[in-house]
Formats: C-alpha cells, sequence, structure tokens
C-alpha cells in the first residue's frame, strides 16, 4: 500500500467527504455536553444528587453501544464495501439525532442516544481504513491529523451549536430549546450519509476487494500480539477518559466556577482553535520527525499529554478570566496526539483487519476511557467538588503519557513488519 509515494485517484474527495462526516460526528457528541444542564433541568428534580452521575449516562450509553458496535461493523468494513457502511451509519445516527430532540422523556433520550451509538460505530472503524488505503505512508500522518481536526473543531461547534440555541432560539420557549440543537445538528449528516453511498471502495479500484481482504485467524492473532497496537490501545484509553471527561463536564464546571452560559461559547471556541492548530502540528511533528526518531509518533503524543498535566493543575487554582489561557494551552497539548496516535494505529495494522484493528481500539478506548469517565467525574465532583474531580483527571494525563513514550522503542519494527508484508 504504501509503495508508492503519490495519493490515489480520488483520494482528496474522500478526504473532503470523510472530514466533513466526522466534523458533524463530533458536533453531535458535543451538542449532548452543551445542553447537559437543560436536559437535566428537564427531567431531574432541582437538588438531585444523584442527577448529575445519571445524567452521565447519556454519555454512557452513546459510547457502551458505539464500542460494542464497532467491532462487528469493522469486521464488516474488511470484507463489504466500506462507504456503504459509512453512508448506512451516518444517515442512521442522524436519524437518531433528531428523535434526541424529540424525546419526552429521559428513557426515550437515553434509548435515541443508543441509536446514535450504534451508527457511529460504523462510521468509526471505516473511515481512516480509506484514507489509509489511498493515502501512502510519507504523508499519512498528516492525512490523519486533517481528518482528525473534525474533533477538536465538531466539538467546539457543538458547544457553540448548544450555547447559541440555548442562548438566541428566542421563538422556542427556554425549557425546549435544547431540543433544537439535535434537530439543527441531524440535518447535513442525513445529505452527507446519501453521498457516501455512491463512492467506490478503493480496494475495488485496484481489484483487490473483496478476496485479498480476507483475514485469516493467524491475522487477528499477529495483531494482538502487536507490542506496539497494545500500548497505543492503553494510551489511547487514558486519553479518552481525559478528553471525554472533560468535554461532557465542561459546561458544569464553568458554571460551578460562576461563569456565565456564555462561556460554555468561548470555552467552544477556545476548543476549536487550539485543537485545530495542535492536531494539525501534531500530525506534521509526527511525519517530519519520523526520519529521525522512528518512535516519533508516540513522542509526540506522550510529551503532549505530560506537559499539558501541570497547566491544567495550574489553570484549576487559577481565577478567571487569567485561567482560560492556562486551559487553552492545555487543551493545545491534549490534541497533539490526535493524528499521530492514530497514524500509528494504521501502520502496525496489516491492510485485510485494520478496520477491525479501528473497530477493536474503539471497544478498548471507550469501555476503559469515557464511558467510565462520564459518571466517575460526575460521582466525584458532586460528591466533593470540582477541584478534586479534574485533579483526578489530572493524574490520568500523567499515565497516559508515560504509556506512549514506554512503547516508542517497539513502534518502529512493527511498522516496518506491516510494510513488508506482501499483503501491505
Amino acid at each position: 500500500m504504501s509503495n508508492g509515494s503519490q495519493a490515489k485517484p480520488g483520494a482528496y474527495g474522500a478526504l473532503a467527504l470523510l472530514l466533513g462526516i466526522n466534523l458533524f460526528n463530533y458536533i453531535d457528541r458535543q451538542v449532548l455536553a452543551a445542553v447537559e444542564p437543560s436536559i437535566r433541568a428537564a427531567f431531574f428534580a432541582p437538588g438531585d444528587l444523584n442527577a448529575m452521575a445519571i445524567s452521565g449516562t447519556l454519555g454512557s450509553a452513546f459510547f457502551i453501544t458505539y464500542m460494542l458496535s464497532a467491532p462487528a461493523l469493522g469486521w464488516l468494513s474488511d470484507r463489504f464495501s466500506r462507504w456503504l457502511v459509512i453512508g448506512s451509519a451516518v444517515i442512521l445516527w442522524s436519524l437518531a439525532t433528531a428523535a434526541s430532540g424529540l424525546a419526552v422523556s429521559f428513557a426515550m433520550l437515553f434509548a435515541a442516544r443508543i441509536f446514535v451509538g450504534i451508527g457511529e460505530g460504523g462510521y468509526g472503524p471505516a473511515a481512516p481504513t480509506v484514507l489509509a488505503d489511498l493515502f501512502p505512508l510519507e504523508t499519512r500522518g498528516r492525512i490523519l491529523a486533517v481528518f482528525c481536526a473534525a474533533i477538536p473543531v465538531g466539538s467546539a461547534l457543538g458547544y457553540v451549536l448548544g450555547g447559541a440555541v440555548l442562548t438566541h432560539f428566542t421563538p422556542v420557549p427556554e425549557p425546549d430549546r435544547w431540543r433544537w440543537a439535535f434537530l439543527l445538528a441531524a440535518i447535513p449528516g442525513l445529505f452527507l450519509g446519501l453521498i457516501s453511498l455512491f463512492q467506490q471502495d478503493p480496494r475495488a479500484a485496484r481489484g483487490a476487494f473483496p478476496q485479498r481482504q480476507r483475514a485469516t485467524r493467524e491475522d487477528y492473532r499477529t495483531l494482538l500480539h502487536t507490542r506496539s497496537y497494545v500500548i497505543n490501545c492503553a494510551a489511547q484509553t487514558t486519553m479518552t477518559f481525559v478528553l471525554g471527561g472533560i468535554g461532557f463536564w465542561a459546561a458544569e464546571y464553568l458554571h460551578a466556577r460562576g461563569q456565565p452560559p456564555a462561556a460554555t461559547q468561548l470555552f467552544g471556541g477556545l476548543v476549536a482553535g487550539t485543537g485545530l492548530v495542535s492536531t494539525l502540528v501534531g500530525g506534521s511533528l509526527g511525519d517530519r520527525l519520523r526520519a529521525k526518531i522512528p518512535g516519533s509518533y508516540f513522542l509526540v503524543s506522550g510529551m503532549g499529554m505530560i506537559l499539558a498535566c501541570p497547566l491544567f493543575v495550574i489553570m484549576l487554582y487559577t481565577p478567571f478570566p487569567r485561567a482560560w489561557w492556562f486551559m487553552g494551552a492545555a487543551v493545545f497539548l491534549l490534541f497533539l496526539n490526535t493524528g499521530p496516535s492514530n497514524t500509528a494505529l494504521a501502520n502496525v495494522a496489516l491492510p485485510k483487519v485494520r478496520a477491525t484493528a479501528f473497530a477493536l481500539n474503539i471497544l478498548v478506548i471507550h469501555a476503559l476511557g469515557d464511558v467510565l469517565a462520564f459518571p466517575v467525574i460526575g460521582y466525584i465532583a458532586g460528591h466533593a467538588n470540582w477541584r478534586i474531580a479534574f485533579m483526578f483527571v489530572s493524574g490520568v494525563m500523567l499515565v497516559s503519557g508515560i504509556t506512549w513514550l514506554a512503547g516508542m522503542k517497539f513502534l518502529p519494527l512493527d511498522t516496518a513488519a506491516v510494510e513488508q508484508s506482501s499483503d501491505a
């Protein structure tokens, strides 16, 4: 796959489409976080100490089904047209997002988030593997960084959209405004999903689909014994706990620190700006340093997390508005790993098991990462305070960074093994 130094025909069109889908993927996720206080007010009594922990299960409902459906749908993506899987998945989650805005009970909202998770479980494993097939190893880090740039930007726009609807959507009574955030977020996904159904899988274009993509049991066993893959999954798990937990509870944390509702939109803008630049910088650094430091993807990822830790702690003890500067610096460093860590996942998995490799990664990092982060952080904050809750999060940052640095020595050999394979 990486023998050529040029992108394959249609590569940049596919990148643009998948980038757009990924953008609305993360808008949908963070819209929930932005309007969570309004949802809690709608379905729980004031003063309920367990309200935040229960409300946090909305995030868990999404991620549990996301991570459980990903392996099955990733397996399908290794055998059938990934664009068919992507298009169907995007349409499903967009319809479920709209249903979230129409829910009249907490149980109905919970069920809608389950179907959003199933839809994204089909998209998550397939999309990066399409790009890995279309672009060579030499530029793959930068390309996946561009794709992953939708994570901070989409997450930020989700906050902005949710905050703007709650603040400015005056034709609708305030208690019901949160519903429109979901309804507005669902529309673009339906169109992008339909467009995906008409795309051609790059494996079919080169005459290698589906026979060449058939994986054996030994291929999967090899993946599970690839040390850099396992270490990367472990580091991404702790990183996901950090980013997922901060993202979900940021609106409530800012409220607890005495910030006005508009602070949610400011937080969204901060994540969009710093996260976008950081993701692109991280991907470029990983590619550029690779010639001199073969484990550069893990080096960039690990140092970002380690350096973010003290800045995040300082933010907790710094009054606003000065705290925004430390928060921005911490966010920049937290997103440095996005491109490099996902590039490393693609580089150490054979093409015929690559979608499954991403799917298994999704299962692990969410089962042990943000699925636990939502209720755990909510519980600590509800029974102690937000400073203690986020101090715990800062410790998890440090663990993540150390784990990536420990895996640096294994990454070059594992990457070379895949590149030398006749299947690559």
